[in-house]
């Protein structure tokens, strides 16, 4: 990627053609490579009336966040791009920072570019950071879903989250920036082995030698997302032979004719069925899982089941009549049949990650 092409950089950001764009700058070789190819693409006529924002966010963990911010503005003052630094105010937290600090981050960017009526947030996240995700996710036994790492596009709220760079090794970037003479800071907290994606970052060197490279995560990504894809268009299909009568709180579906599906397909009709409910619980994948597995049996059998799960009660009776309701006050964890009273022990993770 040291010198690419205008054609290479106008299919980049071929989305983006007359709209209104806010860029996430942090300062680090990655996003200010994003940054410097943002403002090519607008200085050589392919963005068509494109209006470019760029905001830093400074989290105030750490010494110095200030000044690196204000630098990144004078970077974006040079290529001509208006910029402004979002600071996330308050007491910090002592635990899970990186993880709190991620949500304030999408917050404050997603509320200036509200501010400005930009129709796109661009993040710089690039192939190693895909990698690092899907081996995240594997290690925590996630689903398809989270197998699938990273999409390039997604919406945050009504904005569109657009990462452009997914498929570029950070190497290519840094060598960008480098080719630019563009300066750029490190963050030290990437090199902080307390934090678990660090940790992870370090075991993709191992994992390469023993024959699992980044580019082989994203594979199984890429596969991931073609068999999620899949499922969930065969899940809509089922989906639409139910006939929903509405009750008191909640709905009642015949599901008898589900009874020889696939429990997978049945899994994530249930998840479907529960999200429609809108009582805004995340689901857990390993209770999900317990539930369809019980209520698939009781279908085969034709007996009753009853469970709760994020935040509905479920109720099959014996003729294959499901009804989904809310869950009532004080009522937690997954109860499903007699047999299975115990709540379910585990952290689990979101049921469609």
């Amino acid at each position: 990627m040291d010198k690419p092409s205008t054609a290479q950089i106008a299919a980049l950001f071929a989305p983006l053609v007359g709209r209104r764009v806010l860029l996430a700058v942090s300062g680090g070789p990655d996003s200010v490579a994003l940054m410097r190819l943002a403002a090519r693409w607008r200085a050589e006529g392919q963005a068509a009336g494109a209006r470019l924002h760029v905001a830093t966010v400074d989290h105030g963990l750490r010494p110095g966040s200030r000044e690196e911010a204000e630098a990144v503005g004078r970077w974006a003052e040079a290529l001509g791009l208006p910029h402004r630094i979002l600071a996330w105010q308050g007491a910090k937290p002592k635990s899970r920072v990186q993880e709190r600090a991620r949500a304030a981050r999408y917050a404050l960017l997603g509320a200036h570019a509200r501010e400005l009526g930009a129709d796109y947030l661009l993040t710089a996240h690039h192939a190693d950071d895909q990698a690092e995700t899907i081996l995240f996710r594997l290690l925590r036994g996630s689903g398809l879903a989270g197998l699938a790492g990273m999409h390039s596009e997604v919406m945050l709220g009504n904005v569109v989250l657009y990462r452009p760079l997914l498929t570029y090794p950070k190497k290519a970037l840094i060598d960008y920036c480098e080719a630019c003479a563009q300066p750029y800071f490190r963050d030290p907290s990437n090199e902080n082995s307390a934090f678990a994606r660090t940790r992870l970052r370090a075991l993709l060197p191992l994992l390469e030698e023993a024959g699992l490279s980044a580019s082989d995560l994203a594979r199984l990504g890429r596969r991931a997302a073609r068999a999620e894809q899949a499922l969930a268009v065969q899940t809509e299909a089922v989906r639409a032979t139910l006939r929903r009568t509405p009750v008191d709180g909640g709905v009642r579906v015949p599901v008898a004719h589900l009874r020889d599906c696939p429990e997978e397909i049945l899994r994530r009709v249930i998840a479907a069925e529960i999200a429609a409910l809108k009582v805004g619980k995340p689901l857990r994948l390993d209770r999900l899982e317990r539930l369809a597995q019980g209520l698939c049996a009781a279908l085969h059998q034709g007996r009753v089941s009853h469970g709760t799960l994020g935040g509905v009660r479920l109720s099959l009776a014996a003729d294959g009549l499901l009804t989904l309701g809310a869950e009532k006050p004080r009522r937690r964890g997954l109860v499903q049949d007699s047999a299975a009273s115990k709540p379910c022990e585990g952290r689990g993770e979101p049921a469609m990650l």
